[in-house]
C-alpha cells in the first residue's frame, strides 16, 4: 500500500495510490506498508529511487543501519507496536533523497497515524522531509515516556500485590512481573536505537539551528528515559526476588509440615513393623494385654517425639 502526501498552505494533504499514474511529482512524503514488487518498481520508475530490500531493513549493524550513499540518507528504525499479548519493535526504514522523505514498514504504527492527524490540521509541522522524519520521532519519544509511564503504574500494583498479606497466586504474579520486564526491555531496545540513530545525524550536522535544537532536545529526553527504564529494571528485578522468596518461603512451609508427620509417624512404624512381625517365639503374641500395649506403645511413641 503507497500514501503519499503533498504540502499545501503549510499542511500535508493525503492520497491512497491505486496506480502509477497517482504517483505526483511533488509528493514530500512517500509512506509505503508492505508494499508489492508492483508498488516499489512503480516509485523506482517515477521517483527514479531505490529502497532498501527486506533483508537490508533487519540488518543491526550500525553500518547498515544509517549510512548515506548515491540514493540518498538512510536511517532504519526501531518504532514499539503495542500488540494485545505483547510489545515489538517494528523496523522503518526512512530514506531522504531529492528532497522527499520514503517511508518502508510492515505495520501502520499509531506514531504516523497521529502524525498524520496533526500535519493535515496543523501548519508549519512538515515543511521539508527532515522535519517531516524529526517529528516522527519526537512524537515516538512521547509515546515510549507515555509506555514507561503506564509501565511504572503496573509495577506500582504488582508491588503492592506482592507485599501485602493477602492471600495471592504468586504464579500469577511473577507473569505480570515477568511481562512487564519484557515490555521495558523491548522500548529500552528501542530508546537505545533512537540515541544511536539522532546521534548520527547530529554529527552529520547539514540541518537547520531549529531542527539542531529539535536534535538535540530529543536526545535529552531518550537520555532521561533510558534513565528512567533502567530504574524500572531495578524494581522488576526486585519484585521478582521478592516474588520468588516468597514462593521459597512457602515452599519450605509444606516441606517442613512433611518432615514433622514424617518424624511423628517413624516410631509408631517402628513398634508396629515389629509387632506385625510372624516369627513363632513372641512372648507378646501371647498376653492377653499384648494387642492394647501395643497401641499404647505407639501413641507414646508418636507423641513423644511431636
Amino acid at each position: 500500500m503507497i500514501t503519499t502526501f503533498v504540502l499545501r498552505d503549510g499542511c500535508l494533504e493525503q492520497q491512497q495510490i491505486s496506480s502509477m499514474d497517482e504517483l505526483e511529482q511533488q509528493a514530500l512524503w512517500i509512506d509505503l506498508i508492505q508494499p508489492t514488487e508492483e508498488e516499489l518498481a512503480w516509485v523506482k520508475q517515477v521517483y527514479s529511487q531505490a529502497l532498501p530490500t527486506p533483508d537490508e531493513v533487519v540488518e543491526i549493524e550500525a553500518s547498515a543501519r544509517f549510512y548515506q550513499d548515491e540514493d540518498g540518507l538512510h536511517i532504519h528504525s526501531y518504532f514499539l507496536h503495542d500488540y494485545e499479548d505483547r510489545a515489538r519493535n517494528i523496523t522503518v526504514a526512512f530514506t531522504l533523497n531529492q528532497g522527499r522523505l520514503f517511508m518502508l514498514h510492515d505495520e501502520d504504527l499509531l506514531t504516523f497515524r497521529v502524525y498524520r492527524m496533526r500535519a493535515r490540521r496543523q501548519a508549519g509541522l512538515a515543511d521539508d522531509a527532515m522535519t517531516i522524519m524529526l517529528n516522527l520521532f519526537e512524537i515516538k519519544v512521547e509515546r515510549l515516556a507515555d509506555t514507561l509511564e503506564r509501565l511504572q503504574a503496573d509495577l506500582e500494583v504488582l508491588s503492592q500485590t506482592v507485599f501485602s498479606t493477602a492471600e495471592k497466586d504468586m504464579g500469577v504474579v511473577l507473569t505480570r512481573i515477568a511481562a512487564s520486564e519484557d515490555m521495558n526491555g523491548t522500548a529500552r531496545l528501542s530508546m537505545m536505537d533512537k540515541q544511536r540513530t539522532l546521534s548520527y545525524l547530529l554529527r552529520r550536522g547539514d540541518f537547520s539551528a531549529v531542527q539542531t535544537q529539535q536534535l538535540r532536545e530529543i536526545l535529552k529526553d531518550i537520555e532521561s528515559l533510558i534513565a528512567h527504564s533502567a530504574f524500572l529494571y531495578e524494581k522488576v528485578n526486585l519484585l521478582m526476588d521478592a516474588g520468588m522468596g516468597m514462593i521459597n518461603i512457602e515452599q519450605n512451609k509444606i516441606i517442613k509440615i512433611f518432615s514433622i508427620a514424617s518424624v511423628v509417624f517413624l516410631p509408631p512404624t517402628l513398634v508396629a513393623s515389629i509387632y506385625g512381625m510372624n516369627f513363632t517365639y513372641m512372648p507378646e503374641l501371647g498376653w492377653e494385654w499384648g494387642y492394647a500395649l501395643a497401641i499404647v506403645l505407639m501413641v507414646i511413641f508418636g507423641v513423644a517425639p511431636y
